[in-house]
């Protein structure tokens, strides 16, 4: 799931793509953990827009200032599923649709859930108010789903496996002006 906020630049995007695809979660043919990445296996990756995971909760109340204005998001959302496609096989970066509502089921395979953080400074909340008069972008960005795809699993939406792991994965970076 890929939450873009108002602090992401070029740099992280670029950062994650190569996380998302080099990270060695996966085991390798003799059984041994942390021996393959999703390209040595030759994984689907599928990325789903979720501004919502840019809440920042104020008492019961959740609030999404720090989720990038939708039209700046999908450009950057776009770029980022460019940059998968670029670094890996095209036909095996699946994506949902901008903005949409979709039901995405997916199943969880194991206790590991990793979320990564790509070297950049943090935001601070209590900037956000801020935010709305500078050219900010931030990112908690990327779930990905993969599967086999000799599994015959080919609906961008639904590409589950019996193996089927997620990557949540974060970005965040500084102002870009």
């Amino acid at each position: 799931l890929l939450g873009i906020s108002l602090e992401d630049t070029q740099r992280e995007l670029e950062h994650m793509v190569r996380k998302i695809l080099n990270l060695r979660v996966f085991e390798d043919e003799s059984g041994k953990h942390w021996s393959k990445s999703v390209m040595d296996k030759q994984y689907e990756v599928l990325c789903v827009s979720q501004f919502t995971l840019q809440c920042i909760l104020k008492g019961n109340k959740p609030d999404y200032h720090m989720a990038m204005p939708t039209e700046q998001a999908e450009c950057f959302y776009n770029n980022f599923l460019e940059q998968l496609r670029k670094a890996y096989k095209p036909e095996l970066i699946k994506d949902g649709k901008f903005g949409a509502y979709m039901q995405v089921h997916i199943q969880n395979d194991g206790p590991v859930t990793i979320e990564l953080e790509s070297p950049a400074a943090t935001v601070d909340p209590k900037q956000v108010s801020r935010a709305s008069s500078e050219a900010f972008f931030w990112c908690r960005c990327v779930r990905v789903l993969h599967g086999p795809r000799e599994r015959g699993h080919t609906n961008p939406i639904f590409p589950l496996c019996p193996k089927q792991v997620f990557l949540p994965t974060y970005m965040a970076s500084g102002k870009t002006r």
